[in-house]
């Protein structure tokens, strides 16, 4: 990321790390071990649990190559080639750089190492099957970067990218058909089954009900604080958010943000 440009590739992950909002769900409670696995996520196919990904070689990854890394975070798959379920959303993460995802991984190869097994799944059937994801994958992961838009400054790249990709704010704010797959034709226009089974807001550019009538200013304060320009605080999730990764970006990183989302179709 060019805002983080240095020699450290270390320094260089760890916002790559916060704009990603790793912490939230590779942590099980703020009193447990950081990035140790076990935070529960409820989707309406079941709960998955986040995995350990500290440095331990038993059960983190600390014996991945940096192969296996991207191929995780790009492709969908374990070292061993098992397909991850699609609420590790590698889907948007998929779009990262090499550059990204080699200092992501540097940034998590320095944090200490917990040796704590990871939590199995509790998913009902067929949602459960792991055997299907190879076909879900073939239908649903557009593997690769993000195309260029003829016209769009480098501003307004720069947002997409921390929107679509290392933000992956389409994974929580867009409705998903009957095979748990973000729709791509409503992207970012809000759902009623957000994790925890909790509303999430439409954050497009319409301006009845999504954010249209906000100025950049007043997203990128969201982003920044989490207040809202009718002076209320975000809540639930997004105040996660906006504690453990937009507060941590710079406010030209913000202002990028907020310069896409302004732009980005009506949908409801």
């Amino acid at each position: 990321m060019a805002q983080t440009a240095g020699d450290d590739p270390v320094k260089r992950g760890e916002y790559i790390f916060n704009a990603a909002g790793c912490l939230g769900c590779h942590t099980e409670s703020k009193e447990a071990p950081r990035l140790a696995g076990g935070r529960a996520l409820k989707t309406p196919f079941g709960t998955f649990y986040g995995p350990n990904i500290t440095p331990d070689p038993e059960t983190g990854i600390g014996g991945w190559t940096d192969e296996d890394f991207v191929r995780a975070l790009r492709e969908g798959r374990s070292p061993d080639g098992t397909a991850y379920f699609p609420v590790f959303p590698y889907t948007s993460f998929t779009h990262l750089t090499d550059q990204d995802l080699h200092d992501l991984k540097a940034y998590l190869d320095a944090q200490p190492a917990v040796s704590k097994p990871n939590r199995p799944h509790d998913v009902s059937p067929p949602f459960g099957w792991r055997f299907l994801l190879p076909a879900w994958q073939a239908l649903f992961l557009d593997r690769g970067g993000l195309p260029p838009e003829a016209g769009r400054d480098a501003r307004w790249e720069r947002g997409r990218y921390l929107v679509q990709a290392a933000g992956h704010c389409g994974e929580c704010h867009s409705p998903r058909n009957f095979m748990g797959a973000v729709d791509h034709g409503r992207m970012l226009a809000g759902t009623a089954d957000g994790p925890e089974g909790k509303p999430v807001p439409n954050i497009t550019s319409d301006p009845e009900n999504g954010i249209g009538k906000w100025s950049p200013g007043e997203i990128a304060f969201l982003l920044e604080i989490g207040m809202m320009p009718d002076g209320d605080f975000v809540g639930g999730g997004m105040n996660e958010v906006v504690e453990n990764s937009t507060s941590k970006l710079t406010a030209e990183d913000r202002e990028a943000i907020a310069a896409y989302l302004l732009t980005v179709p009506p949908g409801g």
